[in-house]
């Protein structure tokens, strides 16, 4: 479990229900009214927008982006340069005892096409093409929760004219001012709050995850193609080192974008 994002989440709903504590009262923020438009709104034009598959993708995604990150790149390499070892010392067809082991199914895959003979360039293409079609799905992941970011403010906007009409139009009704007025302001409040701590953070948060899922797919496809190129293994750990040095500057990116963000306070 990533415990970091969970509780960072946390944290932050907490700072805001705080910062009402000390300059209101926190039962004023609660209105039935305006998390029926917001929520419902959000859930009911997404649905609208997408197809139920994308849908059910997302619901298996968001459990994975609270799991801890097991990619570990460095283990990677090592695998690799173990089984080019094997390639090298026992020929390709020795590789094929090797693959009940693999927790990885997609280094699996490469390396039982590497065992079958088939052509470099028919590996390659058929890894790569499961490369982008991962990259896809993880990009249509993103986009709903984008989508959802977009319309949550919208609907917050939405709620905050029907609450100004529903006053306007009983301006000689006092005691309804206050309540249509709570809609039209809280209503805006929770639209805001779901962009910018639920849907926005979940959308980065898979980036993050897919960025580093498609650095380990193509680490792997790089090292089973060396290997049935019969390349040294010392020159194999050498090449794919680069892509340990990409994962480091890609954290430090990161990690500049996420300073510059607060900077500017977003």
């Amino acid at each position: 479990m990533n415990l970091f994002s969970i509780i960072s989440l946390v944290l932050g709903f907490i700072c805001v229900i705080i910062s009402i504590m000390l300059s209101g009262v926190l039962t004023d923020y609660y209105d039935p009214a305006s998390i029926f438009i917001v929520v419902g709104g959000i859930v009911f034009t997404i649905g609208a927008s997408y197809p139920l598959d994308m849908l059910k993708n997302l619901m298996k995604s968001l459990a994975i982006a609270f799991k801890k990150d097991q990619t570990d790149l460095g283990a990677d390499i090592d695998r690799i340069v173990e089984l080019a070892n094997v390639a090298r010392k026992n020929g390709l067809l020795a590789l094929e005892e090797l693959t009940d082991e693999m927790q990885d199914p997609f280094m699996k895959k490469g390396i039982l096409l590497v065992v079958d003979g088939s052509d470099p360039e028919l590996i390659r293409s058929i890894l790569e093409t499961e490369i982008a079609v991962t990259a896809e799905r993880h990009g249509n992941n993103r986009a709903i929760l984008d989508a959802a970011a977009s319309y949550s403010p919208a609907y917050g906007m939405l709620g905050t004219l029907i609450g100004l009409i529903n006053m306007l139009t009983s301006l000689d009704d006092m005691e309804s001012l206050g309540p249509n007025m709570s809609v039209a302001l809280v209503t805006t409040f929770y639209g805001v709050l779901l962009a910018n701590m639920v849907f926005t953070p979940l959308s980065k948060r898979l980036k993050t995850i897919g960025g580093n899922e498609d650095l380990h797919k193509e680490l792997i496809l790089e090292g089973i193609m060396a290997i049935q190129n019969g390349e040294n293994p010392r020159v194999i750990r050498e090449k794919l080192h680069a892509y340990l040095a990409t994962a480091v500057q890609g954290k430090r990116n990161r990690e500049e974008l996420t300073r510059k963000e607060f900077a500017r306070g977003g």
